[in-house]
């Protein structure tokens, strides 16, 4: 019972040019896709600074 099962993976050529990455865009984009990561980093860095300044005045 060897049988070899066949995945195709089909590649996206949609590529982003790097002049709009930075682009406000709405919706499901990939500029919407990287904004939502930097957001979400700044988001958790506010978060941590706020710990530490709690911790330590408290």
């Amino acid at each position: 019972m060897n049988k070899e099962s066949k995945i195709e993976i089909k590649e996206s050529k949609n590529f982003v040019d790097k002049k709009e990455l930075n682009l406000w865009k709405r919706g499901f984009t990939p500029q919407a896709e990287i904004w939502n990561g930097r957001m979400a980093t700044v988001g958790i860095g506010v978060i941590f600074i706020i710990i530490a300044l709690v911790s330590k005045f408290s």
